[in-house]
């Protein structure tokens, strides 16, 4: 898909899509790196987009990883799935993420790569989303996200990041990618061992 269609993808619905356009190589590699996709043997993608985080965590990613897409719009999961074949991309909400691990054998994952627009959504979205996401992971999984700059001082913003705090063991971030357009950081959370 080219950022031209991602675009109109945003102004269809702005709310859905969350960004005017994909996120750059350098945030990729950091969300990636950041989520512990290397060691992952299941991973799953909370808001695929246009693919570019996906095609990413393949890159990363043993061979003998899982990665299962979660893509809410149609046309996006549809353009994943084509351009990322080796990854499973379901036109699904991200909240049924253990629901849908669990349809094809699994437990759970190992971590959670979300690019999801967290500060665009309502309280109650940003619940269930969340509430799926912990439910996902394994103990001792990883959830990471990340931010735009200039959006971390709205309440919304604030709110997501307290939510972070209320459901894993222990979260923090990233420096800043710059590159990024705009600039960005990552958000990581780790849900408790036990």
């Amino acid at each position: 898909m080219r950022p031209i269609d991602f675009f109109r993808e945003f102004l269809r619905d702005p709310g859905q899509t969350g960004a005017v356009m994909p996120s750059g190589p350098g945030l990729c590699r950091l969300l990636a790196k950041t989520a512990g996709v290397p060691k992952a043997d299941v991973v799953v993608e909370f808001g695929t987009g246009t693919g570019v985080v996906t095609q990413e965590i393949l890159r990363q990613m043993p061979s003998t990883g899982r990665l299962i897409g979660l893509e809410i719009n149609e046309d996006l999961a549809r353009a994943t799935q084509a351009l990322c074949p080796d990854a499973e991309v379901l036109n699904e909400n991200a909240a049924k993420a253990l629901e849908l691990l669990q349809a094809r054998g699994l437990d759970g994952c190992d971590c959670i790569v979300s690019g999801l627009p967290w500060a665009a959504f309502p309280e109650v979205l940003q619940d269930e989303l969340l509430d799926g996401a912990v439910a996902a992971l394994r103990p001792g999984g990883r959830f990471v996200t990340f931010a735009y700059l200039h959006a971390l001082p709205t309440p919304a913003a604030r709110r997501f990041k307290a939510k972070l705090g209320q459901r894993f063991g222990a979260i923090g971030k990233t420096e800043a990618v710059w590159a990024n357009v705009p600039p960005a950081l990552v958000y990581w959370a780790d849900k408790d061992e036990g």
